[in-house]
């Protein structure tokens, strides 16, 4: 007799190969990456089938890299881009090809970043990013043919924040690309600001521009709104949202709230429902769970509507392409939880669906 989930994975195969240049529909399955901490009984990397409309997830293939702890796909998912997040000289990043259908994956070469403790992984296709935490810094890769090449390290954060110990040495935990791709913005941790770079090959003349936070934020994670005239950042030592408003490269404050109530100093990861109306901000160390904002469009300011606790510390969570869904990387509890979201009201529900695995710790869904 032939084994229901294997004709099950058959079936998504065929789909997958069929359909390999098809956008991806709200009502389709899709595939999914899972970083890992593999100081436990994790390999590394993990890839699954996820699918939108019941909740259902079927296992695919893994790959063993010491703690991917950050993961993204390139622009064409042929290629995933994770750090090794090791507090040594060996802190690397991985160019790793991606099989669409069976979920393998297979290393095509890896460097290391210059700093320690890379936490966050960023691509437009041309280049990679890493923020390296301990290091206190940027590091720049440039591709070829999807495979990493040159790397510079281009930016250091700064220290002297209120809070003599987390912030005694710079740390850099986020880069990205501005929307329009002219800058790279990261979080400089420990100086209480966000660093503007000059997007260009021109090392030479590149600007660096900072734009301060309140003291003792922490900066961590950010999210750009779907118009891009607004920037979501959340402060882990504030454990608050600040809302800027955003302009050609240029940053104005809105708006800081808090997201939780007892200011635990765990805030972590931050994102947009695929609409735009609501927008989820985790916390762990104290009362973990997930903040729920609602959007006003029109002027970027947020709303707390709700608060869902969650499992032991929710570092990281994901919501899928058609909103139905978030799924929460809950990594003390070695398992990721999926909620059911109510798109009108922003609430999540709990469902009995959980996928078990140690130390979850970053969700990306296939482009």
């Amino acid at each position: 007799m032939i084994n229901k989930n294997f004709s099950w994975l058959f079936l998504l195969f065929v789909l997958f190969s069929c359909n390999e240049n098809k956008e991806v529909q709200p009502e389709d399955p899709i595939q999914m990456v899972v970083g890992t901490y593999t100081n436990g009984h994790s390999k590394g990397i993990y890839s699954y089938v996820f699918d939108q409309e019941s909740g259902k997830v079927e296992s695919l293939s893994s790959l063993e890299i010491q703690n991917p702890s950050y993961l993204t796909f390139s622009q064409n998912g042929k290629v995933l881009y994770a750090v090794s997040e090791t507090n040594d000289e060996n802190a690397s990043v991985y160019a790793i090809s991606y099989e669409k259908g069976t979920g393998k994956m297979k290393v095509i070469n890896s460097m290391k970043t210059g700093g320690e403790d890379p936490c966050y992984v960023e691509t437009d296709g041309k280049q990679v990013l890493t923020a390296n935490y301990s290091g206190g810094s940027m590091s720049e890769f440039m591709l070829k043919n999807n495979a990493l090449d040159s790397v510079i390290t281009l930016a250091t954060g700064s220290s002297g924040g209120p809070d003599t110990i987390r912030q005694k040495e710079p740390h850099i935990h986020c880069v990205q690309f501005s929307p329009d791709g002219k800058y790279i913005f990261m979080t400089d941790f420990s100086g209480d600001q966000l660093l503007r770079l000059d997007n260009h090959r021109l090392d030479s003349v590149r600007v660096f521009k900072p734009f301060n936070v309140n003291l003792g934020t922490g900066p961590r994670h950010f999210v750009f709104s779907k118009d891009n005239q607004y920037m979501y950042l959340m402060g882990e030592l504030s454990s608050k949202v600040t809302v800027l408003k955003y302009n050609s490269g240029e940053l104005e404050f809105v708006q800081e709230i808090s997201t939780d109530t007892i200011n635990a100093g765990g805030g972590a990861d931050i994102h947009l429902s695929p609409d735009g109306k609501f927008l989820y901000a985790s916390n762990r160390l104290e009362h973990d769970g997930i903040a729920i904002f609602s959007v006003d469009k029109k002027t970027g300011k947020i709303k707390k509507v709700g608060y869902q606790e969650t499992g032991i510390h929710p570092r990281q969570f994901n919501i899928t392409p058609n909103g139905k869904y978030l799924l929460c990387a809950c990594r003390d509890d070695n398992v990721i939880q999926v909620y059911e979201r109510n798109e009108k009201t922003g609430m999540l529900n709990k469902t009995r669906k959980r996928i078990k695995v140690d130390k979850p710790v970053c969700i990306q869904f296939y482009k």
